[in-house]
This record gives structure tokens, C-alpha cells and sequence, in this order.
């Protein structure tokens, strides 16, 4: 449980002075993480028809989001595991732009693979979340 709750001081949400926005940067790192999925699903449909600039577009949003991301992660309470992330994230960064110059599917598809997982382990983050910090938010 304490695993999955320190996801959330990765993302600078860990002390108690901001345990009130917990759940609400909970909700918006999800909402990133969908648009991340949604904008790698439409590159992979631009690819398949041959739609190289709207791939480019698709593929430049996802850039964004991962950047964004990346630079929200917060190193000093989210240790190790905001350091997994931050190497993650640059790793995603260079696959989204080998995939963007070679038209690369397999590369777009590898990504998606590990964002969803990602975004799977999100989904469990408020259920881990003490119950009097979801009782504040809703």
C-alpha cells in the first residue's frame, strides 16, 4: 500500500499540507495519461493510412503530455521511484521521436504498451489512498 501511495509524492502530492489536492492531481495525472493513450491510439490509426502529418500532430501532443509529466515529478519526495519515472519518460521521449522521423509503428505501439500499463496502475491509486483524503474531495 505504501508503494502505491509514494506514486503520488512523485508527483509532489505526498505531504500533508497537500493532501487536499492529492485526489485532485490523482484525477489530473490520470486525464494526462488518457490523453497520452488517446493521442498514441490516433498515431497509430494516422500510420495505417499513411496520414504522415497528422501522425506527426498525434505524435507531438504525446511528446507534450510526457514532458509534462516528466517535469511535474517531484525528485526529493518521490525518491526512487520519481527517478524510475524520470528515466522512463526520457526513454518514452526518444521512442516518440525515433517513431515520429521513421514512421515507426512497432515503436508507437511499444510506448502505448507501457503508458497503459502506467495508467492501469493509476486507476488503483485512489482506492490505496486513505479513506479520509477521498471524503474531502468528493
Amino acid at each position: 500500500m505504501r508503494v502505491h501511495f509514494n506514486a503520488t509524492e512523485s508527483y509532489g502530492a505526498g505531504n500533508l499540507a497537500s493532501q487536499a489536492a492529492t485526489a485532485n492531481r490523482v484525477d489530473l495525472i490520470q486525464m494526462l495519461f488518457d490523453g497520452l493513450i488517446e493521442s498514441l491510439t490516433a498515431a497509430q490509426g494516422h500510420l495505417q493510412r499513411g496520414s504522415i502529418q497528422e501522425k506527426g500532430k498525434s505524435l507531438s501532443r504525446a511528446s507534450r503530455i510526457v514532458v509534462g509529466l516528466q517535469s511535474s515529478l517531484d525528485f526529493q519526495k518521490g525518491g526512487e521511484l520519481a527517478q524510475n519515472l524520470n528515466e522512463l519518460y526520457s526513454y518514452v521521449t526518444r521512442r516518440l521521436i525515433h517513431a515520429n522521423a521513421k514512421n515507426d509503428a512497432q515503436a508507437v505501439a511499444e510506448v502505448l504498451g507501457l503508458m497503459s500499463d502506467i495508467r492501469q496502475a493509476w486507476q488503483d491509486v485512489p482506492s490505496l489512498l486513505p479513506a479520509q483524503t477521498l471524503a474531502t474531495f468528493h
